[in-house]
Protein backbone atom coordinates (compact mmCIF):
# COMPACT_ATOMS: atom_id res chain seq x y z
CA UNK A 1 0.00 0.00 0.00
CA UNK A 2 3.05 2.32 -0.19
CA UNK A 3 1.80 3.94 -3.43
CA UNK A 4 -1.53 5.01 -1.84
CA UNK A 5 -1.35 8.02 0.48
CA UNK A 6 -2.15 7.13 4.07
CA UNK A 7 -4.28 10.25 4.42
CA UNK A 8 -6.73 9.21 1.71
CA UNK A 9 -9.88 7.20 2.35
CA UNK A 10 -8.35 3.97 1.11
CA UNK A 11 -5.12 4.59 3.03
CA UNK A 12 -7.02 5.28 6.25
CA UNK A 13 -9.16 2.15 5.86
CA UNK A 14 -6.03 0.05 5.37
CA UNK A 15 -4.07 1.71 8.17
CA UNK A 16 -6.91 1.74 10.71
CA UNK A 17 -8.25 -1.68 9.72
CA UNK A 18 -11.92 -0.60 9.56
CA UNK A 19 -14.52 0.28 6.86
CA UNK A 20 -14.77 3.97 6.03
CA UNK A 21 -17.86 5.37 4.28
CA UNK A 22 -17.95 8.92 2.95
CA UNK A 23 -21.51 9.83 1.81
CA UNK A 24 -20.40 13.13 0.28
CA UNK A 25 -16.77 13.36 -0.77
CA UNK A 26 -17.12 17.10 -1.28
CA UNK A 27 -17.11 17.44 2.50
CA UNK A 28 -14.03 15.18 2.91
CA UNK A 29 -10.82 17.25 2.99
CA UNK A 30 -8.59 14.17 2.41
CA UNK A 31 -10.54 12.83 -0.53
CA UNK A 32 -8.40 11.93 -3.54
CA UNK A 33 -10.43 12.01 -6.75
CA UNK A 34 -9.82 9.22 -9.27
CA UNK A 35 -8.56 10.56 -12.63
CA UNK A 36 -11.33 10.94 -15.23
CA UNK A 37 -14.11 9.89 -12.88
CA UNK A 38 -16.70 11.87 -10.95
CA UNK A 39 -18.00 10.46 -7.66
CA UNK A 40 -20.17 11.64 -4.83
CA UNK A 41 -19.69 8.84 -2.27
CA UNK A 42 -16.86 6.42 -1.43
CA UNK A 43 -16.87 3.18 0.53
CA UNK A 44 -13.48 1.64 1.50
CA UNK A 45 -13.63 -1.90 2.93
CA UNK A 46 -10.37 -3.47 4.24
CA UNK A 47 -9.89 -7.17 3.44
CA UNK A 48 -8.17 -9.26 6.07
CA UNK A 49 -5.99 -12.35 5.96
CA UNK A 50 -5.63 -14.01 9.36
CA UNK A 51 -6.26 -10.69 11.13
CA UNK A 52 -4.02 -8.49 8.97
CA UNK A 53 -5.37 -6.00 6.43
CA UNK A 54 -3.91 -7.07 3.10
CA UNK A 55 -6.11 -5.22 0.61
CA UNK A 56 -8.91 -2.68 0.33
CA UNK A 57 -12.11 -3.05 -1.67
CA UNK A 58 -12.83 0.53 -2.73
CA UNK A 59 -16.22 1.51 -4.26
CA UNK A 60 -17.15 4.95 -5.57
CA UNK A 61 -20.29 6.18 -7.31
CA UNK A 62 -22.27 9.35 -8.12
CA UNK A 63 -24.94 8.81 -5.49
CA UNK A 64 -24.82 7.77 -1.84
CA UNK A 65 -24.89 4.10 -0.80
CA UNK A 66 -28.02 2.99 0.99
CA UNK A 67 -27.55 1.71 4.59
CA UNK A 68 -28.53 -1.81 3.55
CA UNK A 69 -26.03 -1.63 0.69
CA UNK A 70 -23.24 -0.64 3.07
CA UNK A 71 -24.22 -3.46 5.44
CA UNK A 72 -24.32 -5.99 2.61
CA UNK A 73 -20.98 -4.90 1.19
CA UNK A 74 -19.42 -5.11 4.67
CA UNK A 75 -20.69 -8.68 5.00
CA UNK A 76 -19.27 -9.41 1.55
CA UNK A 77 -15.89 -8.04 2.63
CA UNK A 78 -16.03 -10.23 5.73
CA UNK A 79 -16.79 -13.29 3.58
CA UNK A 80 -13.86 -12.46 1.30
CA UNK A 81 -11.61 -12.03 4.35
CA UNK A 82 -12.64 -15.43 5.66
CA UNK A 83 -11.85 -16.96 2.31
CA UNK A 84 -8.46 -15.23 2.19
CA UNK A 85 -7.68 -16.54 5.67
CA UNK A 86 -8.76 -20.04 4.67
CA UNK A 87 -6.57 -19.92 1.56
CA UNK A 88 -3.63 -18.66 3.64
CA UNK A 89 -4.19 -21.49 6.08
CA UNK A 90 -4.28 -24.04 3.25
CA UNK A 91 -1.10 -22.53 1.81
CA UNK A 92 0.62 -22.76 5.19
CA UNK A 93 -0.43 -26.40 5.60
CA UNK A 94 0.79 -27.25 2.11
CA UNK A 95 4.16 -25.58 2.64
CA UNK A 96 4.64 -27.20 6.04
CA UNK A 97 3.73 -30.62 4.62
CA UNK A 98 6.23 -30.18 1.78
CA UNK A 99 8.84 -29.00 4.27
CA UNK A 100 8.31 -32.02 6.53
CA UNK A 101 8.50 -34.40 3.57
CA UNK A 102 11.71 -32.80 2.33
CA UNK A 103 13.32 -33.01 5.76
CA UNK A 104 12.32 -36.68 6.04
CA UNK A 105 13.98 -37.45 2.69
CA UNK A 106 17.17 -35.52 3.37
CA UNK A 107 20.32 -37.48 4.15
CA UNK A 108 22.43 -34.59 5.46
CA UNK A 109 22.00 -31.30 7.29
CA UNK A 110 23.14 -29.39 4.21
CA UNK A 111 20.66 -31.16 1.95
CA UNK A 112 17.81 -30.49 4.39
CA UNK A 113 18.73 -26.82 4.75
CA UNK A 114 19.02 -26.26 1.00
CA UNK A 115 15.61 -27.84 0.36
CA UNK A 116 13.93 -25.86 3.12
CA UNK A 117 15.36 -22.55 1.87
CA UNK A 118 14.35 -23.19 -1.73
CA UNK A 119 10.79 -23.99 -0.64
CA UNK A 120 10.34 -20.98 1.66
CA UNK A 121 12.00 -18.42 -0.62
CA UNK A 122 9.93 -19.53 -3.60
CA UNK A 123 6.64 -19.84 -1.69
CA UNK A 124 6.92 -16.34 -0.20
CA UNK A 125 8.14 -14.71 -3.40
CA UNK A 126 11.41 -13.59 -1.84
CA UNK A 127 14.85 -13.33 -3.43
CA UNK A 128 17.18 -15.25 -1.14
CA UNK A 129 17.69 -16.99 2.16
CA UNK A 130 20.42 -18.42 4.38
CA UNK A 131 20.36 -20.85 7.26
CA UNK A 132 23.08 -19.84 9.71
CA UNK A 133 24.58 -22.16 12.31
CA UNK A 134 26.48 -20.94 15.38
CA UNK A 135 29.95 -22.47 15.52
CA UNK A 136 31.90 -20.90 18.32
CA UNK A 137 32.75 -17.29 17.55
CA UNK A 138 31.24 -17.29 14.07
CA UNK A 139 28.01 -18.13 12.36
CA UNK A 140 28.62 -20.36 9.38
CA UNK A 141 26.20 -20.76 6.48
CA UNK A 142 24.76 -24.25 6.60
CA UNK A 143 23.08 -23.54 3.26
CA UNK A 144 21.91 -20.61 1.13
CA UNK A 145 19.52 -20.00 -1.77
CA UNK A 146 19.42 -17.20 -4.32
CA UNK A 147 22.67 -15.50 -3.25
CA UNK A 148 24.64 -14.44 -6.34
CA UNK A 149 26.54 -11.22 -5.59
CA UNK A 150 30.28 -11.72 -5.10
CA UNK A 151 30.37 -9.64 -1.90
CA UNK A 152 27.56 -11.70 -0.35
CA UNK A 153 29.16 -14.98 -1.43
CA UNK A 154 32.29 -13.87 0.46
CA UNK A 155 30.17 -13.24 3.55
CA UNK A 156 28.74 -16.76 3.25
CA UNK A 157 32.22 -18.24 2.86
CA UNK A 158 33.76 -16.34 5.77
CA UNK A 159 30.77 -16.49 8.12
CA UNK A 160 29.45 -13.80 10.45
CA UNK A 161 31.82 -12.70 13.24
CA UNK A 162 30.43 -12.69 16.76
CA UNK A 163 27.82 -9.92 17.13
CA UNK A 164 27.65 -8.92 13.45
CA UNK A 165 24.32 -9.26 11.64
CA UNK A 166 20.66 -9.71 12.54
CA UNK A 167 21.26 -13.45 12.98
CA UNK A 168 23.41 -12.75 16.06
CA UNK A 169 20.71 -10.46 17.48
CA UNK A 170 18.18 -13.27 17.13
CA UNK A 171 20.64 -15.72 18.73
CA UNK A 172 21.18 -13.42 21.70
CA UNK A 173 17.52 -12.47 22.25
CA UNK A 174 15.79 -15.66 21.13
CA UNK A 175 13.14 -13.51 19.39
CA UNK A 176 12.31 -13.32 15.67
CA UNK A 177 12.99 -10.05 13.91
CA UNK A 178 11.26 -8.57 10.85
CA UNK A 179 12.25 -5.38 9.08
CA UNK A 180 11.63 -3.51 5.83
CA UNK A 181 14.25 -0.87 6.71
CA UNK A 182 17.48 -2.84 6.92
CA UNK A 183 19.72 0.17 6.29
CA UNK A 184 18.67 1.60 9.66
CA UNK A 185 19.76 -1.51 11.62
CA UNK A 186 22.95 -1.01 13.65
CA UNK A 187 23.88 -4.71 13.52
CA UNK A 188 23.38 -4.97 9.78
CA UNK A 189 25.96 -6.59 7.49
CA UNK A 190 27.84 -3.91 5.56
CA UNK A 191 27.78 -5.86 2.29
CA UNK A 192 23.95 -6.05 2.38
CA UNK A 193 23.59 -2.37 3.18
CA UNK A 194 25.94 -1.46 0.34
CA UNK A 195 23.73 -3.36 -2.10
CA UNK A 196 20.61 -1.61 -0.83
CA UNK A 197 18.75 -4.62 0.56
CA UNK A 198 15.76 -3.52 2.63
CA UNK A 199 13.52 -6.39 3.69
CA UNK A 200 14.57 -9.22 6.02
CA UNK A 201 13.14 -11.77 8.40
CA UNK A 202 15.45 -13.49 10.91
CA UNK A 203 13.99 -16.27 13.04
CA UNK A 204 15.43 -18.70 15.61
CA UNK A 205 15.28 -22.36 14.65
CA UNK A 206 14.56 -24.18 17.95
CA UNK A 207 17.32 -26.45 19.29
CA UNK A 208 16.16 -28.93 21.91
CA UNK A 209 17.90 -28.44 25.26
CA UNK A 210 19.84 -25.37 24.09
CA UNK A 211 19.89 -22.12 26.11
CA UNK A 212 19.71 -20.34 22.74
CA UNK A 213 18.81 -21.44 19.24
CA UNK A 214 21.91 -22.79 17.53
CA UNK A 215 20.56 -21.95 14.06
CA UNK A 216 18.93 -18.86 12.60
CA UNK A 217 16.84 -18.65 9.42
CA UNK A 218 17.26 -15.42 7.44
CA UNK A 219 15.11 -14.55 4.40
CA UNK A 220 15.08 -11.32 2.45
CA UNK A 221 14.79 -9.24 -0.67
CA UNK A 222 16.03 -5.92 -2.00
CA UNK A 223 12.69 -4.13 -2.26
CA UNK A 224 10.74 -2.91 0.72
CA UNK A 225 7.66 -4.98 1.61
CA UNK A 226 5.51 -5.65 4.68
CA UNK A 227 5.44 -8.86 6.68
CA UNK A 228 1.77 -9.85 7.06
CA UNK A 229 0.71 -11.94 10.02
CA UNK A 230 0.04 -14.98 7.80
CA UNK A 231 3.66 -15.01 6.64
CA UNK A 232 4.95 -14.45 10.16
CA UNK A 233 2.87 -17.38 11.45
CA UNK A 234 4.00 -19.53 8.53
CA UNK A 235 7.66 -18.81 9.18
CA UNK A 236 7.33 -19.48 12.92
CA UNK A 237 5.69 -22.84 12.20
CA UNK A 238 8.27 -23.60 9.50
CA UNK A 239 11.11 -22.97 11.97
CA UNK A 240 9.58 -25.38 14.49
CA UNK A 241 9.28 -28.05 11.78
CA UNK A 242 12.76 -27.28 10.52
CA UNK A 243 14.17 -27.52 14.04
CA UNK A 244 12.78 -31.03 14.56
CA UNK A 245 14.08 -32.24 11.21
CA UNK A 246 17.53 -30.79 11.73
CA UNK A 247 17.80 -32.27 15.23
CA UNK A 248 17.31 -35.73 13.76
CA UNK A 249 19.99 -35.13 11.14
CA UNK A 250 22.32 -33.54 13.69
CA UNK A 251 22.18 -36.65 15.86
CA UNK A 252 22.73 -38.80 12.79
CA UNK A 253 25.80 -36.75 11.79
CA UNK A 254 27.15 -37.08 15.33
CA UNK A 255 26.73 -40.87 15.24
CA UNK A 256 28.48 -41.02 11.87
CA UNK A 257 31.38 -38.94 13.17
CA UNK A 258 31.79 -41.22 16.18
CA UNK A 259 31.62 -44.32 13.97
CA UNK A 260 34.39 -42.89 11.78
CA UNK A 261 36.53 -42.40 14.87
CA UNK A 262 36.10 -46.07 15.77
CA UNK A 263 37.11 -47.07 12.23
CA UNK A 264 40.12 -44.74 12.34
CA UNK A 265 41.12 -46.39 15.60
CA UNK A 266 41.85 -49.54 13.62
CA UNK A 267 43.84 -47.81 10.89
CA UNK A 268 45.64 -44.72 12.17
CA UNK A 269 48.48 -44.23 14.64
CA UNK A 270 47.19 -43.44 18.10
CA UNK A 271 48.98 -40.10 18.38
CA UNK A 272 47.29 -38.93 15.18
CA UNK A 273 43.85 -39.74 16.60
CA UNK A 274 44.05 -37.43 19.62
CA UNK A 275 43.76 -34.20 17.59
CA UNK A 276 41.20 -35.83 15.31
CA UNK A 277 38.93 -36.71 18.25
CA UNK A 278 39.26 -33.18 19.59
CA UNK A 279 38.47 -31.56 16.24
CA UNK A 280 35.37 -33.73 15.78
CA UNK A 281 34.21 -32.95 19.32
CA UNK A 282 34.61 -29.19 18.79
CA UNK A 283 32.73 -29.49 15.50
CA UNK A 284 29.82 -31.49 16.89
CA UNK A 285 29.35 -30.18 20.43
CA UNK A 286 27.15 -27.05 20.28
CA UNK A 287 28.88 -23.97 21.65
CA UNK A 288 32.47 -25.22 21.33
CA UNK A 289 35.09 -23.24 19.44
CA UNK A 290 38.31 -24.43 21.10
CA UNK A 291 39.44 -27.29 23.31
CA UNK A 292 42.13 -29.55 24.71
CA UNK A 293 42.57 -33.22 25.53
CA UNK A 294 44.49 -34.20 28.68
CA UNK A 295 45.58 -37.83 28.90
CA UNK A 296 46.69 -39.74 32.02
CA UNK A 297 50.32 -40.81 31.63
CA UNK A 298 52.56 -41.90 34.48
CA UNK A 299 50.16 -40.73 37.18
CA UNK A 300 49.72 -37.19 35.78
CA UNK A 301 47.66 -35.59 33.00
CA UNK A 302 49.42 -34.23 29.92
CA UNK A 303 48.04 -32.21 27.00
CA UNK A 304 48.00 -34.45 23.95
CA UNK A 305 45.84 -32.31 21.64
CA UNK A 306 44.78 -28.67 21.54
CA UNK A 307 42.63 -26.59 19.22
CA UNK A 308 42.84 -22.83 19.61
CA UNK A 309 45.70 -23.10 22.10
CA UNK A 310 49.49 -23.44 22.07
CA UNK A 311 49.96 -27.20 22.33
CA UNK A 312 53.74 -26.90 22.41
CA UNK A 313 53.48 -24.57 25.40
CA UNK A 314 51.01 -26.87 27.16
CA UNK A 315 52.86 -30.14 26.52
CA UNK A 316 55.49 -29.31 29.12
CA UNK A 317 52.87 -28.81 31.83
CA UNK A 318 51.63 -31.71 33.92
CA UNK A 319 48.41 -31.71 35.95
CA UNK A 320 48.17 -33.90 39.02
CA UNK A 321 45.05 -35.94 39.79
CA UNK A 322 43.95 -33.53 42.51
CA UNK A 323 44.61 -30.47 40.36
CA UNK A 324 42.50 -31.91 37.57
CA UNK A 325 39.69 -32.76 39.99
CA UNK A 326 39.84 -29.16 41.21
CA UNK A 327 39.35 -27.96 37.64
CA UNK A 328 36.53 -30.45 37.11
CA UNK A 329 34.95 -29.33 40.38
CA UNK A 330 32.36 -32.09 40.72
CA UNK A 331 34.15 -34.72 42.81
CA UNK A 332 35.85 -38.02 42.10
CA UNK A 333 32.68 -40.13 42.09
CA UNK A 334 31.04 -38.05 39.38
CA UNK A 335 34.27 -38.04 37.39
CA UNK A 336 34.34 -41.85 37.52
CA UNK A 337 30.77 -41.85 36.18
CA UNK A 338 31.87 -39.67 33.28
CA UNK A 339 29.48 -36.82 34.09
CA UNK A 340 30.24 -33.69 32.04
CA UNK A 341 30.03 -30.30 33.72
CA UNK A 342 29.83 -26.69 32.50
CA UNK A 343 31.55 -23.58 33.89
CA UNK A 344 30.38 -20.11 32.87
CA UNK A 345 32.46 -16.97 33.41
CA UNK A 346 29.21 -15.25 34.39
CA UNK A 347 28.97 -17.54 37.44
CA UNK A 348 32.50 -18.83 38.20
CA UNK A 349 36.03 -17.30 38.19
CA UNK A 350 37.37 -19.61 35.48
CA UNK A 351 40.83 -17.98 35.37
CA UNK A 352 41.26 -18.23 39.16
CA UNK A 353 40.42 -21.94 39.09
CA UNK A 354 42.84 -22.49 36.20
CA UNK A 355 45.64 -20.70 38.07
CA UNK A 356 45.30 -23.20 40.92
CA UNK A 357 46.01 -26.12 38.59
CA UNK A 358 49.22 -24.89 36.88
CA UNK A 359 51.53 -21.88 36.63
CA UNK A 360 49.41 -18.76 35.91
CA UNK A 361 51.84 -17.49 33.26
CA UNK A 362 51.46 -20.75 31.32
CA UNK A 363 47.69 -20.89 31.73
CA UNK A 364 47.33 -17.25 30.64
CA UNK A 365 49.53 -17.55 27.54
CA UNK A 366 49.46 -21.09 26.16
CA UNK A 367 46.13 -21.90 27.82
CA UNK A 368 44.39 -18.49 27.29
CA UNK A 369 42.44 -19.18 30.48
CA UNK A 370 41.56 -15.51 30.98
CA UNK A 371 39.75 -15.54 27.63
CA UNK A 372 37.56 -18.56 28.36
CA UNK A 373 33.93 -17.52 28.77
CA UNK A 374 32.50 -21.03 29.08
CA UNK A 375 34.07 -24.45 29.60
CA UNK A 376 32.61 -27.93 29.22
CA UNK A 377 34.73 -30.63 30.89
CA UNK A 378 34.09 -34.32 30.13
CA UNK A 379 35.92 -36.98 32.21
CA UNK A 380 36.72 -40.21 30.34
CA UNK A 381 36.60 -43.07 32.89
CA UNK A 382 37.60 -46.69 32.34
CA UNK A 383 37.77 -49.48 34.93
CA UNK A 384 38.03 -47.30 38.00
CA UNK A 385 40.25 -44.48 36.78
CA UNK A 386 39.79 -41.35 34.69
CA UNK A 387 41.96 -41.89 31.63
CA UNK A 388 41.50 -38.38 30.26
CA UNK A 389 39.62 -35.08 30.42
CA UNK A 390 38.15 -33.52 27.30
CA UNK A 391 37.85 -29.73 27.64
CA UNK A 392 35.68 -27.77 25.20
CA UNK A 393 35.68 -23.97 25.40
CA UNK A 394 33.94 -20.87 24.11
CA UNK A 395 35.95 -17.66 24.18
CA UNK A 396 33.05 -15.26 23.52
CA UNK A 397 29.76 -16.36 25.06
CA UNK A 398 29.29 -17.29 28.77
CA UNK A 399 25.99 -18.99 27.86
CA UNK A 400 27.41 -21.03 24.98
CA UNK A 401 26.80 -24.48 26.51
CA UNK A 402 23.47 -26.04 27.42
CA UNK A 403 21.87 -29.43 27.93
CA UNK A 404 22.25 -30.10 24.22
CA UNK A 405 26.01 -29.55 24.60
CA UNK A 406 26.22 -31.99 27.51
CA UNK A 407 24.24 -34.59 25.59
CA UNK A 408 26.46 -34.19 22.53
CA UNK A 409 29.64 -34.39 24.62
CA UNK A 410 28.56 -37.76 26.03
CA UNK A 411 28.75 -39.17 22.49
CA UNK A 412 32.53 -38.88 22.68
CA UNK A 413 33.01 -40.67 25.99
CA UNK A 414 32.85 -44.18 24.46
CA UNK A 415 35.25 -43.65 21.53
CA UNK A 416 37.69 -41.78 23.74
CA UNK A 417 37.63 -44.50 26.38
CA UNK A 418 38.15 -47.12 23.66
CA UNK A 419 40.93 -45.07 22.11
CA UNK A 420 42.75 -44.57 25.39
CA UNK A 421 42.32 -48.19 26.49
CA UNK A 422 43.59 -49.31 23.11
CA UNK A 423 46.45 -46.84 23.46
CA UNK A 424 47.44 -48.29 26.81
CA UNK A 425 47.18 -51.86 25.51
CA UNK A 426 49.13 -51.06 22.37
CA UNK A 427 51.74 -49.17 24.39
CA UNK A 428 52.19 -52.16 26.68
CA UNK A 429 52.61 -54.43 23.67
CA UNK A 430 55.07 -52.01 22.09
CA UNK A 431 57.00 -51.72 25.34
CA UNK A 432 57.09 -55.52 25.60
CA UNK A 433 58.44 -55.73 22.06
CA UNK A 434 61.09 -53.13 22.89
CA UNK A 435 62.00 -54.45 26.35
CA UNK A 436 64.47 -57.13 27.32
CA UNK A 437 62.37 -59.59 29.40
CA UNK A 438 65.27 -60.57 31.69
CA UNK A 439 66.68 -57.20 32.73
CA UNK A 440 63.73 -54.89 32.02
CA UNK A 441 66.00 -52.59 30.04
CA UNK A 442 65.10 -51.50 26.50
CA UNK A 443 66.42 -54.00 23.95
CA UNK A 444 68.51 -53.72 20.76
CA UNK A 445 65.45 -52.81 18.66
CA UNK A 446 64.54 -50.03 21.10
CA UNK A 447 68.17 -48.83 20.97
CA UNK A 448 68.11 -48.55 17.18
CA UNK A 449 64.93 -46.45 17.28
CA UNK A 450 66.10 -44.24 20.14
CA UNK A 451 69.61 -43.70 18.74
CA UNK A 452 68.24 -42.59 15.36
CA UNK A 453 65.80 -40.16 17.05
CA UNK A 454 68.50 -38.70 19.32
CA UNK A 455 70.93 -38.34 16.42
CA UNK A 456 68.36 -36.44 14.35
CA UNK A 457 67.75 -34.07 17.27
CA UNK A 458 71.47 -33.55 17.76
CA UNK A 459 71.87 -32.73 14.05
CA UNK A 460 68.90 -30.34 14.05
CA UNK A 461 69.84 -28.39 17.19
CA UNK A 462 73.61 -28.74 17.00
CA UNK A 463 74.32 -30.34 20.37
CA UNK A 464 76.76 -33.22 21.08
CA UNK A 465 75.66 -36.82 21.46
CA UNK A 466 77.78 -39.67 22.85
CA UNK A 467 77.41 -43.44 22.69
CA UNK A 468 78.93 -46.15 24.89
CA UNK A 469 79.15 -49.84 23.94
CA UNK A 470 79.80 -52.01 27.02
CA UNK A 471 81.03 -55.63 27.20
CA UNK A 472 81.15 -57.49 30.55
CA UNK A 473 84.41 -58.99 31.82
CA UNK A 474 84.22 -62.18 33.85
CA UNK A 475 80.66 -62.98 32.87
CA UNK A 476 81.56 -66.18 30.98
CA UNK A 477 83.24 -67.57 34.10
CA UNK A 478 80.19 -66.80 36.24
CA UNK A 479 77.90 -68.42 33.67
CA UNK A 480 80.08 -71.50 33.12
CA UNK A 481 81.01 -72.22 36.75
CA UNK A 482 77.90 -71.12 38.62
CA UNK A 483 75.24 -71.93 36.01
CA UNK A 484 72.82 -69.98 33.83
CA UNK A 485 70.55 -69.06 36.73
CA UNK A 486 73.38 -67.17 38.45
CA UNK A 487 74.41 -65.79 35.06
CA UNK A 488 70.91 -64.39 34.61
CA UNK A 489 71.06 -62.93 38.11
CA UNK A 490 74.36 -61.27 37.21
CA UNK A 491 72.84 -59.65 34.12
CA UNK A 492 69.90 -58.35 36.17
CA UNK A 493 72.31 -56.85 38.75
CA UNK A 494 74.25 -55.11 35.96
CA UNK A 495 70.95 -53.63 34.70
CA UNK A 496 70.15 -52.44 38.23
CA UNK A 497 73.58 -50.79 38.49
CA UNK A 498 73.11 -49.01 35.15
CA UNK A 499 69.70 -47.71 36.24
CA UNK A 500 70.98 -46.67 39.65
CA UNK A 501 74.10 -44.89 38.42
CA UNK A 502 72.69 -43.24 35.33
CA UNK A 503 72.43 -39.49 35.19
CA UNK A 504 69.19 -37.75 34.23
CA UNK A 505 68.91 -38.16 30.49
CA UNK A 506 71.22 -41.20 30.13
CA UNK A 507 69.52 -44.08 28.31
CA UNK A 508 70.89 -47.60 29.00
CA UNK A 509 69.99 -50.61 26.79
CA UNK A 510 70.75 -54.34 26.74
CA UNK A 511 72.03 -55.30 23.32
CA UNK A 512 71.99 -59.01 23.97
CA UNK A 513 74.20 -61.61 25.66
CA UNK A 514 76.59 -59.73 27.96
CA UNK A 515 76.65 -56.54 25.88
CA UNK A 516 74.99 -53.26 26.88
CA UNK A 517 74.85 -49.76 25.42
CA UNK A 518 74.20 -46.29 26.79
CA UNK A 519 73.14 -43.15 24.89
CA UNK A 520 74.25 -39.82 26.36
CA UNK A 521 72.15 -36.95 24.86
CA UNK A 522 73.60 -33.40 25.13
CA UNK A 523 76.91 -34.92 26.31
CA UNK A 524 80.37 -34.26 24.85
CA UNK A 525 83.13 -36.87 25.04
CA UNK A 526 84.57 -35.65 28.35
CA UNK A 527 81.23 -36.00 30.14
CA UNK A 528 80.57 -39.41 28.55
CA UNK A 529 84.01 -40.68 29.72
CA UNK A 530 83.26 -39.60 33.29
CA UNK A 531 79.84 -41.25 33.26
CA UNK A 532 81.24 -44.44 31.71
CA UNK A 533 83.97 -44.71 34.37
CA UNK A 534 81.30 -44.43 37.04
CA UNK A 535 79.37 -47.30 35.40
CA UNK A 536 82.55 -49.40 35.13
CA UNK A 537 83.45 -48.89 38.82
CA UNK A 538 79.91 -49.85 39.91
CA UNK A 539 79.98 -53.03 37.82
CA UNK A 540 83.35 -53.99 39.33
CA UNK A 541 81.59 -54.16 42.70
CA UNK A 542 79.37 -57.01 41.53
CA UNK A 543 80.68 -60.41 42.74
CA UNK A 544 79.11 -63.89 42.78
CA UNK A 545 80.71 -66.61 44.93
CA UNK A 546 84.08 -64.92 44.56
CA UNK A 547 83.77 -64.29 40.85
CA UNK A 548 83.63 -60.53 40.12
CA UNK A 549 82.56 -58.72 37.02
CA UNK A 550 84.16 -55.85 35.14
CA UNK A 551 83.49 -53.88 31.97
CA UNK A 552 85.22 -52.75 28.80
CA UNK A 553 83.56 -49.67 27.32
CA UNK A 554 84.10 -48.06 23.91
CA UNK A 555 82.93 -44.48 23.33
CA UNK A 556 82.04 -42.45 20.23
CA UNK A 557 80.77 -38.87 20.05
CA UNK A 558 78.81 -36.95 17.42
CA UNK A 559 79.97 -35.17 15.36
CA UNK A 560 83.73 -35.71 15.71
CA UNK A 561 83.63 -39.55 15.52
CA UNK A 562 80.93 -39.80 12.88
CA UNK A 563 77.66 -38.36 11.65
CA UNK A 564 75.64 -41.49 10.89
CA UNK A 565 74.43 -44.30 13.18
CA UNK A 566 76.70 -46.81 11.42
CA UNK A 567 79.79 -44.61 11.72
CA UNK A 568 79.24 -43.95 15.42
CA UNK A 569 78.40 -47.56 16.23
CA UNK A 570 81.46 -48.79 14.36
CA UNK A 571 83.70 -46.33 16.20
CA UNK A 572 82.30 -47.25 19.63
CA UNK A 573 82.43 -50.99 18.91
CA UNK A 574 86.03 -50.81 17.68
CA UNK A 575 87.11 -48.91 20.81
CA UNK A 576 85.34 -51.43 23.04
CA UNK A 577 87.43 -54.25 21.52
CA UNK A 578 90.55 -52.10 21.83
CA UNK A 579 89.75 -51.45 25.52
CA UNK A 580 89.39 -55.19 26.04
CA UNK A 581 92.72 -55.86 24.29
CA UNK A 582 94.49 -53.13 26.29
CA UNK A 583 92.88 -54.13 29.60
CA UNK A 584 91.34 -50.70 30.26
CA UNK A 585 87.83 -49.90 31.39
CA UNK A 586 87.03 -47.03 29.03
CA UNK A 587 88.52 -46.04 25.70
CA UNK A 588 87.44 -42.95 23.80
Amino acid sequence: MDWIPETGVVGRAFREGRPIYIPDVRKEPNYIAPPGHEALSELALPLFEQGDAVAVLNLERRKPFLPEEVAGLRRFAQAVSLQLSRLADLKERRILAELAEGLARAETLEEAAEGALALLVTSLGLESGTLWEVRGARMQALASHGVREASLLRVLEEGLPFGVGLAWRVYETGSPFFTAHYAEESQGVAALKALGWRTFAALPVPSQGAPRSRRVLVLGQREERPWPKAEVDLLLSACRTLGLGLERLTERARHQAVNRLFLDLLEKPLEALYPEVLEVAVRHVPGAEAGSLLVLEGGVYRSRAALGYDLEGLEGVTFGLEAQLLWYGRGKEEALRGEPRVLSAAEHPIAEIGHQTALPEVMDTAGRVREIQANLCLPIPYKGEVLAYLNLDNLHDPQAFGEDSLEAARFFAAPLAALLHESQTRKLLEEAALTDPLTGLPNRRAFEQAFLEELKRAERYGYPLSLAVLDLKGFKAVNDRLGHAVGDQALMKVAEVLEKERRKGDRPFRWGGDEFAVIFPHTPKKGAVAASLRYARAIMGLCFDGLCLGANIGLATFPEDGKTPDELLSAADTRMYQAKAQGVAVLA
